[in-house]
């Protein structure tokens, strides 16, 4: 009995000082900085609500933290999307005027490394902007930093909450620089190449309601297909034997 005692301790002890190395991983670092933050093209600035209650159709397996909203909405409880959630959202320009509503999808990624400091997720996004036009956004997410930073202490807190001020990327790639690939619908967007970011600014979450104090920012870089393509014909192969 003693020595399955001392498993069963040591087990314990093991998996907490393991848990202890994730959180306090030295070797991850924080993405807070936008690679477009520095970029000297036009740029579209959107933001939305993430918490459920404030998107128009909010949904997912009906079994997560987060509850679907409205409450009589479709769930996604199919095993080939159980793993998804849904949003239809608003969303507001820079100076927080209504700019157009957007649909994402999230699914939870197979790629996801607890050890490299990743909780990833896919997800896409559809963007109408009716003045403007639409586009697609294809990205990954890293919710390590949003975990590690916000979720967590939410519950180790007393009150099974947490409240402050938080600011960080979630884009992950695809791109090269950890950002978005964005390709132009129709309107202004039509024949568009284009980069994103997301991010999210916190302040308040709930262990029982999850973000009810978090909005999302999307930053997009506009890079017109044309100038790429003028831009690698201006370079020509030099002959051989000159």
């Amino acid at each position: 009995m003693k020595y399955l005692a001392a498993l069963l301790v040591g087990m314990f002890c093991g998996a907490a000082a393991l848990a202890v190395v994730l959180y306090y991983n030295p070797f991850v670092v924080s993405n807070n900085l936008s690679p477009l933050s520095v970029t000297d093209s036009e740029v579209v600035h959107l933001s939305y609500s993430a918490a459920a209650s404030d998107s128009f159709i909010y949904t997912n397996d009906g079994e997560s933290q987060i509850s679907p909203h409205p409450a009589k909405v479709l769930q996604l409880w199919e095993p080939t999307v159980r793993q998804t959630s849904a949003r239809v959202t608003q969303l507001f320009d820079g100076r927080g005027s209504a700019a157009g509503f957007g649909v994402k999808f999230s699914s939870a990624s197979e790629r996801t490394s607890l050890l490299d400091g990743e909780i990833l997720v896919d997800s896409v996004w559809h963007i109408y902007l009716p003045e403007r036009g639409s586009l697609f956004i294809e990205q990954t997410e890293n919710y390590w930093n949003y975990a590690r930073d916000i979720v967590v202490p939410a519950y180790r807190s007393s009150g099974n909450n947490w409240r402050g001020i938080w600011l960080g990327n979630i884009t992950h790639g695809p791109g090269a620089l950890g950002t978005a690939w964005v390709a132009g619908g129709n309107g202004q967007f039509a024949g568009i190449d284009m980069e994103a970011v997301e991010a999210l600014s916190a302040k308040a979450y709930s262990v029982a309601d999850g973000p009810v104090g978090v909005s999302g920012e999307i930053t997009v870089e506009l890079q017109r297909r044309e100038r790429a393509q003028s831009l690698s014909s201006e370079v020509q192969p030099v002959p051989q034997g000159q």
